[in-house]
């Protein structure tokens, strides 16, 4: 009996011929892990005291979140780059983009070899005729350290792609047809060969779009027979000589499914749902706020070229944001040297630097609350891409949409954009929070004394940036002092009413709110201070926050009980009767304090 693909390539890596349902230990050719799970792989191997198997087939890829921009990115690539300074493991930092990319582009895989990866769509690698697989932490660290993993060998289904589609329908297209045809899961746990005379003759960049949505459809990896360009393509990147792997003539498939082509048009999936795929005019007119065009899906430079012919002469639609993301490094400077970055700004459009963009929270690609987005990624899972509303099309699709203002497929562009209406009795509607944190604009309180007897603690030991994305009141308090040495546990001891006494210029820094409304989450009464950072001390006052000027930090200790008179600025120490003085209020501070505010009227 004869082999699919995936059985050859998984015989070719274990040493035996296999069929479906055997597990056997696979020899991995490449073994990648990202910034995200990265840190994770770092840490099994190191709780393990597990050695690098062969650090020249194992690599770093930082593409979820390039820069590092979001702090827990950012320490856990610098794990990563520390553990591959003393392994060897070579590191494509946050400049290169998006791993699996970089493995076909740069030749670390070939046909015929295996890949594993912390990224889901690792699977990718079926577009050149290779077994990519995404996994967890603990398998990439035990293929790290062994340089094989186990695995079941899968059934395989044949797709014959039959008909030919109109000249406006691309990869994008096709694979949502397949989407539609399989849903979530309708190739779950299967190999799938795709076939048919569309196939042969798709380029590298229309497998790749193809192969990056199997994940989306429930399969272990979606298989291209490699081509003859694909094939000279990898030899010439990877320099390397290898054997194409191709199914038998009778090999056996649990079943042979037949998709027409001819009467596709141009698709979409709905927010939410990756599979509700409908045609675009279904759905024309519906405006939209935002446009991303990039992701492993298509981020290629062929995508990047299409979107450009669109965009040139033209302009984004007013009010609607358009975010441009290429897939590697290579790519960027491609359409640098080419001039389509010009034609893309030009437009109007945001480009960044190369990586996963959109499909990764924390980089350039993210939507707000009721924000509607096009979007070229494969996903569109609720919260994947933000907090609104994600419709995944094509590039093509997606570049007619942002300059036309609205959902619309290529062939039917608005010569005028449709901008969006001025509504001005329309409010924004913010969620309003559980508790009320307004003082109870008492002018004289009694509360317990925490001394923290440092000079200028600034905002981000008072509220780190990395919370900044927090607006509710109520969620701020727990993370208040969090950057603070020695303080970090303070929400947890700290207890409504309580008194802070502090140094000097308390509140150094930048302009963040969230430094003093973390402490009107806590419920703490007042902070008394030598001085205030001066955008701190207004932030204060116009919150309706009690603060006060005076040295007291010598004077009083933890755990005493004080009366406060913001009026006269007199201090009492209750076990005492000790007084002190303080500055009082300023009549305008008294008097945005009892309105509870400076946007409260009176």
């Amino acid at each position: 009996m004869g082999q699919t693909i995936i059985e050859k390539i998984i015989s070719n890596h274990c040493g035996k011929p296999v069929k479906p349902g055997d597990i056997v230990d696979i020899v991995i050719d490449v073994r990648l892990a990202r910034d995200f799970g990265g840190a994770n792989v770092v840490k099994n191997l190191e709780e393990n005291n597990l050695e690098i198997n062969d650090p020249d087939k194992t690599f770093f890829t930082f593409d979820c979140n390039p820069g590092g921009s979001d702090q827990k990115y950012a320490a856990n690539q610098q794990i990563c780059r520390l553990f591959a300074r003393k392994t060897g493991v070579k590191v494509y930092d946050v400049n290169r983009g998006i791993g699996t990319h970089i493995a076909i582009d740069e030749g670390l895989a070939y046909p015929g070899c295996t890949l594993v990866s912390t990224d889901s769509h690792a699977n990718i690698l079926g577009a050149i005729g290779a077994f990519g697989q995404g996994m967890g932490d603990q398998d990439i660290a035990y293929a790290w350290s062994s340089g094989k993993v186990w695995f079941e060998v899968p059934q395989t289904i044949k797709i014959i792609l039959k008909g030919k589609p109109s000249d406006n329908i691309t990869p994008k297209d096709v694979v949502l047809r397949l989407l539609k045809h399989f849903g979530a899961n309708g190739l779950l746990g299967f190999s799938a060969e795709l076939y048919g005379d569309y196939i042969e003759n798709l380029d590298l960049s229309g497998r790749i779009t193809i192969a990056s949505m199997a994940t989306e459809m429930g399969a272990i990896t979606l298989l291209f027979p490699p081509s003859e360009d694909v094939i000279n393509y990898c030899k010439q990147v990877s320099g390397k000589m290898f054997s194409p792997v191709y199914s038998d003539e009778d090999a056996k498939y649990e079943d042979v499914i037949e998709i027409d082509l001819s009467d596709m048009k141009p698709l979409i999936s709905l927010p939410g749902n990756p599979e509700n795929v409908v045609e675009v005019q279904s759905i024309k007119d519906q405006k939209i706020d935002s446009v991303f065009i990039g992701s492993c899906t298509n981020g290629r430079y062929e995508d990047m070229l299409t979107v450009a012919r669109i965009l040139k002469d033209r302009k984004v639609a007013p009010g609607v944001v358009l975010k441009i993301v290429p897939s590697t490094d290579a790519i960027w400077k491609r359409c640098l040297q080419d001039g389509l970055i010009e034609i893309f700004k030009k437009a109007g459009a945001l480009v960044s630097n190369a990586g996963c963009a959109g499909c990764a929270d924390g980089q350039v690609g993210q939507n707000g609350p009721n924000e509607v987005t096009v979007s070229t990624g494969n996903r569109n899972f609720s919260g994947k891409q933000g907090k609104g509303a994600v419709y995944l099309a094509s590039p093509e699709t997606a570049a007619a949409s942002a300059v036309s203002g609205v959902i619309t497929s290529v062939d039917k562009i608005f010569e005028k954009p449709v901008t969006f209406p001025i509504l001005k009795s329309t409010r924004i509607s913010f969620q309003k929070n559980k508790v009320e944190f307004s003082s109870s604009k008492e002018t004289v309180i009694e509360g317990r004394v925490w001394i923290i007897p440092i000079d200028n603690i600034d905002t981000d030991m008072i509220f780190h940036n990395r919370h900044l994305a927090i607006t509710r009141i109520e969620e701020m308090g727990k993370f208040t002092f969090g950057n603070l040495k020695g303080w970090e546990d303070f929400p947890q001891k700290a207890q409504r009413g309580d008194i802070i006494i502090t140094g000097k210029n308390f509140g150094a820094g930048s302009s963040r709110q969230q430094a003093v409304d973390c402490f009107k989450s806590l419920g703490i009464g007042a902070i008394i201070a030598e001085s205030f950072g001066a955008i701190y001390e207004r932030n204060a006052i116009n919150a309706a926050f009690p603060i006060l000027k005076g040295n007291l930090k010598q004077i009083l200790k933890d755990g005493d009980l004080v009366k406060i008179d913001f009026s006269s600025g007199i201090v009492t120490k209750i076990s005492t009767g000790e007084i002190f003085q303080i500055k009082p209020f300023s009549d305008v501070q008294m008097n945005i304090y009892k309105r509870g505010g400076l946007l409260i009227k009176d």
